[in-house]
């Protein structure tokens, strides 16, 4: 940014933009989507109302969509307006770009042309969810959106589920009731977690409880809005039976001896060793 000017710098600037209260984006991004030669967003409505609200004109600058669809035909045009010296603001939909978002392959691309990429931070669902939840904040893991199919979500909630830290998720609210009975299946029905919901809008919410109580509970009234799932970090007596089986299988598949397989998960999951290793011969035998 020229602090004379107050024009961004030629190349990408990466703009955080609100989650949900307009009033949440800082003084450097309306500065950077006031000044910026060409801006780009994933919805371009969205940030149009947003530059509306908070008076800033768009003039005769373009306004370019770049999203998951057209990403390939939009980035040359950004990339070569970069190229020309000029300054391009990429904004999310909502949150901070990158997180779960197509601008991505964008900012790698400018990277890779030898254009400069800064950001102007702000909102994060991710750090907002994880204010509000009530878990431990010292270690997390973001896994963002886990896959749609059942056996490919319960493979990843068991891959994530023994990491010592709490998991954070974004879920579609339709989908939000399976996630939830999968996580309950494969991490165990004790294990703590939190939905929030819709952060900083007007219906904000936030709904703690056992992953089996909260698969209930959005089983018989469903939630909609935006979603952001928590799941707290397990324990010894957090980590279920199944989890450790599909562990077993998981490391016998890529080679391991029983007694290799049971060493591994035993020490990944904090399950004893013993009762680890007979649960792994009992299923050899089967």
């Amino acid at each position: 940014m020229n602090q004379q000017t107050g024009k961004p710098a030629p190349g990408l600037t990466l703009v955080a933009v609100p989650i949900g209260a307009a009033r949440d984006i800082t003084l450097h991004a309306l500065d950077v989507l006031r000044g910026a030669d060409v801006l780009a967003a994933e919805d371009t409505r969205s940030l149009r109302r947003l530059m509306e609200i908070h008076g800033i004109p768009l003039g005769e600058r373009p306004l370019v969509a770049y999203h998951d669809h057209n990403g390939d035909a939009a980035r040359p045009r950004l990339l070569a307006a970069m190229a020309a010296g000029q300054s391009v603001a990429y904004a999310s939909e909502a949150g901070t770009p990158l997180i779960a978002d197509p601008g991505y392959d964008l900012a790698r691309a400018a990277r890779e042309a030898g254009h400069g990429v800064t950001t102007a931070p702000g909102a994060s669902a991710v750090i907002a969810a994880l204010s509000l939840a009530g878990m431990a904040t010292d270690r997390f893991l973001f896994g963002g959106f886990l896959p749609n199919q059942t056996k490919a979500r319960r493979d990843a909630l068991a891959e994530l589920g023994a990491v010592q830290a709490t998991l954070v998720f974004y879920e579609s609210p339709k989908r939000l009731g399976k996630f939830l009975r999968d996580a309950a299946e494969v991490l165990g029905e004790a294990r703590e977690a939190a939905v929030c919901r819709e952060l900083t809008k007007k219906f904000e919410e936030v709904r703690r409880g056992t992953l089996a109580d909260l698969a209930a509970e959005i089983s018989e009234t469903p939630v909609k809005g935006e979603v952001v799932v928590l799941i707290a970090r397990g324990g010894k007596a957090d980590v279920s039976e199944k989890f450790v089986i599909d562990a077993l299988q998981q490391e016998r598949e890529a080679g391991a001896s029983v007694k290799d397989a049971a060493s591994r998960v035993a020490e990944g999951t904090g399950w004893p060793r013993r009762k680890v290793y007979q649960l792994a011969l009992s299923l050899d035998r089967d």
